[in-house]
């Protein structure tokens, strides 16, 4: 089985477009696609309008498409305030549809952030003011009693894949529509992977054999860039055009 997955989109539809693109050059199997869909200054709604009319394609619930329901605007962080200006009530019907977590056949679990916690880091530890890779101990934990052979996950936007002791392969893709961030929860910290493309990965596996690409395209990052500064969101428009947070150095 091919599977490509697909994290953390962020109404970047330039960037889903170029991936898009590229799943019809490889016909995969089957197209997964992690969470945090629409949160963001850039096109929310039109982005949850393709989304919705993906036939096939499994969808889950990320932090921010969770978060763009279950509290009001002025709760809102400014990125999810900007989604929530575009949506309308079908947008959050097929949001609040959108299961946390989906098996695929008996070994293949997709989560968003952790089995447990949408919010929580699976592969990565908070190293203030970066992030480093968390410890195969730290990981399993997370875990805590999945039994899937191979996990993927999302929300750091950082392309890794991780093989526990246990054999449990997990796999983030990377993000679509946001290569960079700063966050301050649980302390103000940044993640980066130092390019502006954007990003996913094909998975083959059989049950007892994994393949993993990962894959890096280019699409019209600058008009996104400039789509983001234009709704005064500059530490949106830096990391879009640079793969890098606007962060003190």
């Amino acid at each position: 089985m091919r599977i490509a997955v697909l994290a953390d989109i962020h109404g970047n539809l330039r960037a889903l477009k170029a991936v898009h693109a590229d799943l019809v050059r490889r016909s995969p199997d089957v197209v997964v696609n992690l969470g945090d869909h629409v949160s963001g200054p850039l096109q929310a709604a039109a982005t949850a309008d393709w989304l919705m009319e993906q036939r096939g394609w499994i969808h889950i619930r990320g932090n921010h498409d969770r978060q763009l329901l279950d509290r009001l605007p002025e709760r809102m962080g400014l990125s999810d305030r900007a989604a929530d200006a575009q949506l309308t009530g079908r947008h959050r019907d097929w949001l609040a549809a959108l299961p946390p977590t989906q098996m695929l056949g008996s070994d293949v679990l997709s989560c968003h952030g952790s089995p447990r916690d949408d919010l929580q880091y699976l592969l990565e530890e908070v190293d203030a003011p970066r992030v480093r890779l968390a410890s195969p101990e730290q990981i399993a934990e997370r875990l805590g009693g999945v039994k899937a052979k191979l996990v993927f996950c999302g929300h750091t936007h950082m392309p890794r894949m991780v093989t526990l002791p246990g054999g449990t392969q997990v796999i983030n893709p990377g993000s679509v529509g946001l290569p960079a961030y700063d966050d301050t929860s649980p302390v103000p910290h940044f993640v980066e992977t130092g390019s502006p493309h954007a990003r996913y990965a094909i998975v083959e596996w059989d049950g007892r054999t994994l393949r993993a690409e990962f894959i890096a395209l280019e699409y019209d990052w600058h008009a996104a860039a400039g789509e983001a500064d234009a709704a005064d969101r500059p530490n949106w428009a830096h990391a879009l055009a640079t793969g890098y947070a606007l962060w003190p150095r």
